[in-house]
């Protein structure tokens, strides 16, 4: 394990049965939990909803921890298959967990539901699904809604209202929360012509979050 500080972040690389996995730390002087989040399969750690999180809560009593895959770290441009996602994510679990903090499991599209597969058997506090991939773009039949409704924990989906994946009107019922952003894709991006700007957007979606965090804790 190697770890590089600077002055307002901390980057620690964890080996896995994956692979090196990678986590970038955002820390809370005071933090009464800590959000993981992982990347999706398009992307890794630099998408706007993980920076927009990352810079929005630790003023709120919440360190954010941004995990990168293996593939990721190692360079590759494609995403193993969800159960190499899914090994990699429990093999940096352990790293974590803050003694005394509760640890919400998190991610964007494929992270995601790497952290619904895994948060039962993990322990997490609560399950943050950004962007959440109900079902490939225009397979509806496909779906994904078990993973969701099967996390066994509190539950919260951020979506955007164009999400070709899965618009919110599309999400089951359930105990899970479901938060819009309005005219945002899958990588909470609106166009220029909508009625609210990408810094307006990406508010809705800190806000949301930073709220349902507070009431987890």
């Amino acid at each position: 394990m190697s770890r590089t500080t600077g002055t307002t972040q901390k980057t620690e690389n964890v080996g896995t049965d994956a692979g090196e996995a990678r986590i970038t730390w955002f820390p809370a002087k005071a933090p009464r939990l800590v959000l993981a989040a992982g990347h999706g399969a398009g992307g890794g750690i630099e998408a706007r909803d993980l920076q927009a999180l990352a810079a929005a809560l630790p003023g709120r009593g919440v360190t954010v921890a941004l995990v990168e895959q293996p593939w990721r770290v190692a360079g590759k441009k494609l995403a193993p298959a969800p159960r190499t996602l899914d090994t990699g994510w429990r093999g940096l679990w352990p790293a974590l967990t803050v003694p005394g903090l509760p640890v919400v499991a998190g991610g964007r599209s494929a992270g995601a539901r790497v952290a619904c597969r895994t948060a039962a058997e993990l322990g997490a506090h609560a399950v943050l699904a950004l962007s959440f991939p109900l079902h490939p773009p225009g397979r509806p039949e496909k779906s994904r809604a078990d993973e969701l409704l099967g996390a066994g924990a509190p539950t919260l989906v951020v979506q955007g209202g164009r999400d070709p994946f899965g618009r919110p009107e599309e999400f089951p019922p359930g105990d899970h929360g479901l938060v819009e952003v309005p005219y945002a894709d899958h990588g909470f991006a609106v166009p220029k012509k909508a009625p609210l700007t990408q810094d307006q957007a990406l508010e809705t979606l800190t806000g949301a979050v930073g709220r349902w965090l507070e009431g987890l804790s």
